[in-house]
C-alpha cells in the first residue's frame, strides 16, 4: 500500500448477523404471541434465543421497538413477488399490516397506543418500526415502479406516501372501521388510481 493511501479503518465491534438478527426476532415474536407485551423483554429474548444483548440493542433501541417489530412478523400473508409489480407490492405490505394489528396482541397494542403519551418509547417505536418503516418500504416500491417506466414520478412522493399510509393507521386508531384484508385491497386501489 502507498504511503499517500490511508489505511482504511475497520468498523469497531463485530459486525451484526443477521442469522442472530432473524433468531432474536423469531424468539420476540413467540414471547409477544404466547406471553403478552409485558413479558417481552431484551433480557428474556436474550435468555431463550442465546443472541447477546449488545446483538440486540444494535438492531432494536428497545424491548417496545422489538416488540414492534415482532408483530409486524404476525399472520400468514404471501410475501411480495421479488421483481413484482408495485400493485403486488403493495397489496402484500398492507395485508401484513391489517394482519398484524387484527391478532390479539395488535389489538392490545393499539389500545395501549391510543392512550400512550406521545413522547414515550412505545408510541416512539410505533413511529419507527411499523409508520416509518412501512412508509420507507413504499417509497421503495414507488421507486422502483418508476425506474421500471410503470409510474411518472408524483409531483410530491412524501403526500403520496401521507395518502397510502395515512388510512391504514387513522382506522387503527380511531376504530371507527374494521381494518382487514377488504380495506387492504380497496386501499391499494386507491393509492394506484393517485399514482396513475
Amino acid at each position: 500500500m502507498s504511503q499517500d493511501q490511508p489505511n482504511p479503518r475497520k468498523p469497531r465491534g463485530r459486525p451484526p448477523s443477521k442469522t442472530a438478527r432473524k433468531r432474536a426476532l423469531s424468539v420476540a415474536h413467540e414471547i409477544l404471541m404466547n406471553d403478552g407485551f409485558g413479558r417481552l423483554s431484551i433480557e428474556a429474548v436474550a435468555a431463550r434465543s442465546g443472541v447477546g444483548k449488545p446483538t440486540i440493542y444494535r438492531n432494536w433501541a428497545n424491548a417496545c421497538e422489538l416488540a414492534m417489530a415482532a408483530l409486524m412478523m404476525a399472520g400468514p400473508v404471501e410475501p411480495a413477488e421479488p421483481g413484482g409489480t408495485l400493485k403486488s407490492g403493495l397489496t402484500a405490505q398492507m395485508r401484513t399490516l391489517v394482519t398484524a394489528f387484527a391478532t390479539t396482541r395488535g389489538r392490545q397494542i393499539t389500545m395501549a397506543l391510543a392512550a400512550a403519551d406521545p413522547e414515550s418509547e412505545m408510541t416512539k417505536a410505533f413511529r419507527n418500526q411499523v409508520i416509518l418503516s412501512s412508509r420507507e418500504t413504499g417509497r421503495g416500491l414507488i421507486e422502483r415502479a418508476i425506474q421500471k417506466g410503470d409510474i411518472a414520478r408524483p409531483a410530491d412522493l412524501e403526500v403520496v406516501l401521507d395518502v397510502i399510509y395515512g388510512p391504514v393507521f387513522y382506522r387503527l386508531l380511531v376504530g371507527h372501521r374494521p381494518l382487514d384484508q377488504g380495506f387492504a385491497d380497496h386501499l391499494v386501489a386507491a393509492a394506484l388510481r393517485v399514482l396513475e
